[in-house]
């Protein structure tokens, strides 16, 4: 990958594991190899590091900023100075397990890193709560997004690997829904249903070293792609995951970009959202039910933004709790549901609210170090249910090549029921 493997991927900025989707510069193969080279973007990762060292004093979560924070020295091969921000972060007990990364594998011969791992499963054991629902025949989708349509009752299922849309049905029957040539869109990532007319929203986004090519797709009930939308200027763009409003705008995050975007379909106008702090890599995304409220999810925790006053906040997640690394973020009559692979070993988790939406005011994690959670990326709720995507693969991707073709698997799709 050619971006910070920490907090950059294909799926969502945040996912650790995924970085791989992208493929090795020169310099970063000089790395595998073992060569010290200094890493491309290690000027971004030094800005972002002062930049989250000043917000640390005073940050809601102070782990996950230390844990942001370790990468980052990691990726710069400051192995030391990680280990020591590690030590602080997991001494506060948020959930944080290195051992799930890849962007600690340097670390995992050193005795404190193993002792660190230990405690952090020791405090935070395993959870199965999931069974598997689905399971598709196809094996190199590489799937990023999953939605859930009522009227039709079926699941859509975005491909990274294929660049299409594939529906499967309750009883795991899948198809593809779009005829989407692959030279025509780019590997689709989040994948959402309209409230007004039951059509699709997704966002697909290809990096590639000369370009970097992102835009929003309308697809009709039928498959046909009613429109395309792409931010215009010089940025390079990533949208990631969205959101959409029964007033027809569209809400998407762009990774790359780190930021949030409100989408006027009618003038195909892109605006970017103003936030009390730098985003890192903004990825998930979850619209409250009475549509006053987004919580965008980034590298460091979740952000509570007030639509009509164009105002945010940090979601405070109280003590031994962290809201970082949330892929898939959905509300819930009052709660946040979050996938969550940027912390380490990846988890699913609710996150009870206070009443104005500002603080948790309880954790349920629904599944943890099991089978059905080695590499979740997102989600769809289906009335009490929440169905999940358990064996995203992305660690087999590298840019549109597929790693290991014997290590493919079906994709699996696992349910738990929400208490």
């Amino acid at each position: 990958m050619n971006r910070w493997a920490q907090f950059r991927s294909f799926v969502a900025p945040l996912l650790l594991i995924l970085a791989v989707a992208f493929p090795l510069g020169a310099q970063q193969e000089e790395e595998v190899r073992g060569a010290p080279a200094e890493p491309d973007d290690a000027a971004e990762v030094r800005a972002q590091i002062t930049a989250v060292e000043k917000l640390l004093p005073t940050f809601a979560d102070r782990g996950a900023a230390l844990y942001f924070l370790a990468a980052a020295r990691q990726h710069l091969g400051e192995s030391r100075e990680a280990l020591e921000l590690l030590k602080q972060c997991l001494a506060l007990d948020e959930g944080f397990d290195p051992s799930g990364g890849s962007e600690f594998l340097g670390l995992k011969a050193e005795h404190a890193f193993t002792e660190m791992v230990d405690r952090a499963h020791q405090h935070f054991p395993a959870v199965s709560t999931a069974r598997l629902a689905l399971a598709t025949e196809e094996k190199d989708l590489i799937p990023e997004g999953l939605a859930w349509d009522p009227k039709r009752e079926v699941f859509y299922l975005s491909s990274l690997h294929r660049k299409k849309i594939v529906q499967i049905t309750t009883d795991s029957h899948s198809s593809d829904f779009a005829p989407l040539a692959p030279d025509s869109v780019f590997p689709i990532l989040g994948i959402r249903i309209d409230p007004n007319d039951g059509s699709i929203w997704a966002n697909s986004w290809e990096e590639k070293p000369a370009a970097n090519k992102s835009q929003v797709l309308h697809v009709s009930g039928e498959g046909k792609i009613l429109a395309r939308f792409a931010p215009t200027g010089t940025l390079q763009h990533g949208l990631n995951d969205l959101v959409v409003l029964k007033s027809g705008e569209v809400f998407t995050t762009d990774s790359t970009a780190s930021e949030v975007y409100r989408l006027d379909p009618e003038t195909n106008a892109f605006a970017p959202l103003k936030f009390h702090r730098q985003l890192f890599y903004p990825n998930g995304i979850a619209l409250a039910g009475d549509e006053r409220t987004l919580y965008v999810a980034d590298s460091i925790g979740v952000i509570r933004y007030d639509l009509a006053r164009a105002s945010s906040q940090d979601v405070s997640p109280g003590p031994h709790v962290t809201l970082a690394g949330a892929d898939g973020l959905y509300w819930y009559r009052g709660n946040l549901l979050a996938v969550q692979n940027g912390i380490g070993t990846p988890r699913v988790a609710m996150f009870k609210l206070s009443s104005d939406g500002a603080r948790v005011s309880r954790i349920t994690i629904l599944e943890y170090r099991t089978t059905l959670s080695t590499l979740p990326t997102t989600g769809a709720i289906r009335g009490s249910d929440f169905y999940f995507i358990s064996n995203a693969q992305l660690d087999n991707l590298n840019g549109d090549k597929i790693l290991d073709s014997t290590r493919l698997e079906p994709v699996r799709i696992a349910v738990l029921h929400l208490p």
